[in-house]
């Protein structure tokens, strides 16, 4: 069998359909470079060729590059600039045949996929659902490497170019006809075709590429016109802005395509081949090919994924209309769950679903959705008081305000109401799930499905095991998550879970840096240059110091109620001082008017001067060391999640500390940042911030154990 079939039809035009053997999709294996020889060899040894046409056998076009080879280069060196070389070489043969070279685009043309097609002198897609274009290549810490950066430049003009090379979002048919990434749309595949050899027909001379004939010119104007001038100095600063210098691909990716217009044709595509090269090494590549690709298509896949035949909820219910239910309410209308959101008040109830509607709303304000989509959406929802209104329901998930007194009477009556192979969850994040299942009739059946604020942004589910959760009901609840669009992550039952302890770390060193004597201002700056999305004060003003006291509560009533000393929050010995303060003080946090922060009615907001009080000592800490506390302390917590069987695997764990947490992405997450870093180094300054700043640090000598024993998982 071979990788490509080759078709020549009466008036000479070849179709060259594209069907990598034993793999689902067309990628740079090692048989690619050798099969597109073969290809172009006997194209060019054809008399009458007409025209020549590139399709596909699989659901997509073509996906480019193999990712397993390219995290296993090593090293940087002549032999790995070599292979980008020759994996391109084909692209640029391909544009120099003498004859109209036409993409058949079927489905997803991604990265090496749309640089393909970029090599073609049209390009046609089908207006299908999954046919989508770009060059996602900078989302995995790479850059477009088989002439993507230097022909979408040319093609497109810089400032049109930029966006679609550094930020690597995909754009569908009609969009991409707009703004000239593709030349046709026709509405099937089996258009595809036909149109692609009619336009050779009419197009007989139409074989060189705009940058191959004399007088070329840059669509917006050349690297010297005053306006892409202006744009090269802006772009430098606005990527800055959002990369924090953290991300080296988009920077790389703009001074390439900038001296692209600067250079020869040939010697740009050699630029970006060394650009590749240099990226292929980047901890920042390894981490986000490992987690963002390998991690994530794990996840995707269910390969963590109990075995057994997929299940979908028919309709669900929800117990509670408070932010939290109303936020899973429009989680389960967006993907047509039709779902009882209930509470004890009709008034509060429908509330809840107003929710909805200002959501829809908004989305169609920003033409997200239209007025018949919001319709269909709010009619998934029915507010109700009455047990009766869900009887038989797939899907029960209790979001009842955290007292165990009330989920301790909820839970029992309302469990009733579950269908026959139904699953029961609560959304609790302070109670452990084998406590609550006690209150349930068949533990075996009650889960925990921790959503995070606010739900609609926040799509990543923590799936609690209790002691007697069964596997069925795990297999349910997950695929539950991925029916409303979310990512689910599989944690076994602790206090805090794996989420809430890990975030909580993180709040409380950064009050840990407020009381040793670090400026407010500088405690936020240093998360900001670690990555961390909001800084630790200001993350707290908006989860509200009064929640953290309510919580901390929580877990000593709990344990006073069980008669043990859980030591939760042990390590969190800065948070409680200071919260108790702040909230006496009046400074719950935003909603209660302020905390860390003071809020402007104009919506500017600036740090409390009060905050003062709180410096107890007259450390000098460097930038270098505060960056190091607010991510070690997250490392080591979610290290600890990981030999505690709390998680379940470094997939889960990257993954869930990234989307629910906010560790900074361009880690690959928590373990691949301990693992990006090296285990004994990564011990080694762990040890230096315990005999500085205190035995939260500290690990014992087992600690990277399950690390040094095992492999990369996502890898």
């Amino acid at each position: 069998m071979t990788d490509f079939i080759y078709e020549k039809d009466a008036d000479g035009i070849v179709t060259v359909t594209m069907d990598t053997q034993g793999q689902s999709a067309n990628t740079m294996n090692e048989r690619y470079v050798p099969g597109m020889d073969d290809v172009l060899a006997r194209l060019r040894a054809e008399d009458d060729l007409a025209g020549v046409i590139f399709a596909s056998a699989k659901k997509t076009f073509f996906a480019g590059g193999d990712l397993r080879l390219i995290l296993g280069i090593q090293k940087a060196d002549a032999e790995t600039l070599h292979y980008i070389e020759e994996n391109k070489r084909p692209y640029r043969e391909l544009e120099q045949l003498q004859v109209p070279v036409v993409a058949a685009i079927n489905g997803a043309a991604l990265g090496g996929g749309y640089e393909l097609c970029l090599a073609c002198n049209h390009r046609i897609i089908a207006d299908v659902p999954g046919a989508i274009v770009g060059l996602p290549e900078v989302t995995l810490g790479l850059l477009p490497g088989a002439g993507g950066v230097v022909r979408l430049t040319k093609l497109l003009g810089l400032e049109a170019a930029l966006p679609h090379l550094t930020e690597g979002k995909p754009v569908k048919p009609q969009k991409a006809l707009k703004i000239g990434m593709v030349d046709a749309v026709v509405p099937a595949i089996d258009d595809l075709i036909p149109a692609a050899k009619a336009w050779i027909k009419a197009n007989p001379d139409s074989h060189t590429q705009p940058w191959d004939q004399k007088g070329f010119r840059y669509p917006g104007g050349d690297v010297l016109h005053p306006k892409i001038r202006q744009l090269i100095v802006g772009s430098s600063a606005f990527l800055y802005s959002k990369t924090r210098g953290l991300l080296p691909a988009p920077e790389k990716i703009l001074d390439i395509a900038v001296n692209s217009m600067r250079i020869d044709y040939d010697a740009a595509l050699r630029s970006e081949s060394r650009g590749l090269c240099a990226l292929v090494m980047t901890p920042e590549c390894k981490a986000a090919i490992r987690s963002f690709f390998f991690g994530m298509q794990a996840i995707k896949s269910g390969a963590i994924r109990p075995q057994g035949d997929r299940w979908k909820a028919q309709n669900a219910a929800i117990l509670g209309a408070g932010m939290m239910g109303s936020g899973i309410a429009w989680a389960h209308a967006n993907a047509g769950l039709p779902t009882a959101l209930k509470d004890t008040d009709m008034a509060r109830a429908e509330k809840g679903k107003s929710y909805s509607e200002m959501l829809a709303d908004k989305r169609i304000k920003r033409h997200r959705m239209d007025e018949a989509r919001k319709t269909a959406l709010l009619a998934q929802i029915t507010p109700t008081t009455d047990n009766a209104a869900f009887a038989g329901t797939d899907l029960i998930i209790e979001a009842v305000f955290e007292d165990i007194a009330l989920k301790e009477q909820v839970i029992p009556e309302t469990f009733a109401q579950l269908g026959p192979d139904g699953i029961y969850g609560s959304n609790t994040s302070p109670l452990p799930i084998s406590i609550l299942a006690q209150y349930c009739p068949d533990p075996t059946r009650f889960i925990g499905l921790h959503f995070f604020s606010p739900v609609d942004k926040m799509k990543v589910v923590e799936i609690i095991m209790g002691q007697k959760t069964s596997q069925d009901t795990l297999r349910k609840a997950y695929d539950y998550v991925q029916q409303i669009g979310y990512m689910p992550i599989v944690v076994n039952d602790s206090r805090g879970f794996f989420t809430s302890r890990v975030f909580g770390t993180y709040l409380d060193e950064g009050i840990a840096l407020l009381v040793d004597g670090m400026s407010p201002v500088a405690v936020e700056r240093a998360a900001w240059l670690a990555g961390m999305p909001v800084g630790p004060l200001a993350v707290h003003d908006e989860t509200s110091l009064v929640l953290s006291q309510k919580v901390a509560k929580t877990h000593a009533d709990l344990d006073a109620r069980l008669g043990v000393d859980s030591g939760f929050g042990r390590h969190n010995v800065a948070s409680k001082s200071v919260c108790d303060a702040m909230i006496e003080q009046g400074r719950g946090g935003r909603h209660y008017g302020g905390g860390f922060y003071e809020y402007a009615p104009g919506g500017g907001k600036s740090l409390w001067p009060g905050l003062s009080q709180f410096s107890k000592g007259n450390a000098d800490i460097s930038v270098p060391d505060a960056i190091d506390r607010l991510l070690y302390r997250q490392a080591i917590e979610t290290l600890r999640c990981l030999n505690e069987n709390v998680l379940r695997s470094e997939v889960e764990a990257n993954l869930g500390g990234i989307f629910a947490i906010g560790f900074p992405a361009h880690t690959g997450g928590a373990i691949q940042f301990i693992r990006g870093i090296g285990i004994d180094a990564f011990a080694a300054r762990a040890a230096k911030l315990a005999a500085r700043y205190g035995e939260r640090f500290a690990l014992n000598d087992g600690a990277f154990d399950i690390l040094r024993n095992t492999q990369e998982q996502a890898a």
